[in-house]
């Protein structure tokens, strides 16, 4: 009983700002910081929801930031299950190694690599292009240490009966580990969707151009300082940036838990 209670209390606690945050979206700007604090708006404001995409490129933004995180979700999931299938099933020297020193990069801050990385891209020409958020994000050390973990716990009798019948070793891994490892799949695609799409500081170095902005850099460009900012709108536009995470967790919320719940487990 009382850790249903403690359970409750930290969804409350886990709920309040985003409550906070729709009702205030609702709300004129000035009520939205009025004293006392005024949870409940006096009048619906349903204007702010207009407003935001009238005074605001919001269709530009969510456009950039879905292809972003549409893109780059596709190719972590493709390259890491790929990777993952090496570091599962084949054998060659170093191997275990090299997945060691591949999966140790994710204890390495991006902050300390940031720079020379701005300044390769540079040289390379896709700075202030879409193209260097999808290079930096395109391979990542967790979904390859992900999708190991799942392939590990499906019995390797099946690739060894399917080599016997022929089928070469990326055919065993579109055929047969693809769609036995939904699960994880499901789990890293939601996992990149969300930090894609949140991702606030690879778009504010890389993306100058106002027409190349995410909603994260959009909305950002609402709060000019703390006593000008509309923060109605301002809501009212992180509202609609919360629906699109809300609906692809629903979505996948039963192989998300499945995935991550499974990945750990082996044999």
């Amino acid at each position: 009983m009382f850790g249903y209670a403690a359970l409750i209390v930290f969804a409350i606690g886990l709920l309040a700002p985003f409550a906070w945050m729709l009702l205030s979206s609702l709300k004129s700007s000035n009520e939205v910081f009025s004293a006392p604090i005024v949870w409940w708006p006096e009048t619906f404001v349903w204007q702010n929801y207009v407003d935001i995409w009238a005074k605001s490129g919001m269709m530009v933004w969510i456009r950039n930031t879905l292809l972003l995180a549409v893109v780059v979700t596709f190719l972590q999931v493709l390259t890491g299950s790929f990777a993952a299938y090496g570091f599962s099933r084949m054998r060659f020297p170093g191997r275990d190694v090299l997945f060691l020193a591949y999966v140790g990069t994710i204890a390495v801050p991006w902050q300390s690599y940031m720079i020379p990385q701005f300044i390769l891209l540079s040289n390379l020409k896709v700075s202030n292009t879409l193209w260097s958020i999808i290079l930096i994000q395109a391979f990542g050390a967790f979904g390859v240490f992900l999708m190991k973990q799942y392939y590990e716990t499906i019995p390797e009798e099946l690739s060894e009966a399917a080599r016997i019948d022929g089928l070469s070793e990326y055919g065993i891994w579109r055929r047969i580990m693809v769609p036995l490892s939904v699960p994880a799949i499901a789990s890293l695609a939601l996992l990149t969707f969300v930090n894609t799409w949140n991702d606030y500081l690879g778009p504010l170095i890389y993306l100058r151009n106002p027409d190349l902005w995410t909603i994260q850099l959009g909305l950002k460009s609402f709060v000019s300082n703390l006593y000008d900012t509309n923060y109605a709108l301002l809501f009212a536009g992180l509202c609609i940036s919360v629906v699109p995470i809300a609906i692809i967790f629903m979505l996948g919320q039963k192989y998300f838990v499945e995935g991550i719940a499974t990945s750990g487990m082996k044999g």
